[in-house]
């Protein structure tokens, strides 16, 4: 298959990052960027995403966890399980 060269533009610091996550699982950048076109073309569509941002209201409740686990208060966190059953009654005790 005959090869040609594309020309994109992106900020320094995506090619950067890119190139490094390409590196780390070994594949060179440009078998991401072909799999993505090609991925395009069979798709017919691309996706964007905006990123999750938690409202005013679910950053205080992560500030307040953040704090609670760090000062050692983790009554408010529950222990691990290995059921369901455990999990159940855990919740139901601490409702």
């Amino acid at each position: 298959m005959a090869k040609t060269v594309l020309n994109v533009k992106t900020d320094v610091e995506v090619k950067r990052e890119a190139q490094k996550l390409a590196k780390a699982i070994g594949v060179p950048l440009s078998t991401i960027v072909n799999a993505q076109l090609k991925r395009f073309i069979n798709e017919r569509r691309f996706e964007i995403h905006a990123p999750l941002i938690p409202n005013t209201s679910l950053k205080k409740i992560i500030a307040q966890a953040k704090k609670d686990w760090q000062t050692g208060h983790r009554k408010a966190f529950s222990p691990a399980f290995d059921n369901a059953d455990d999990a159940i009654a855990w919740l139901n005790e601490h409702a």
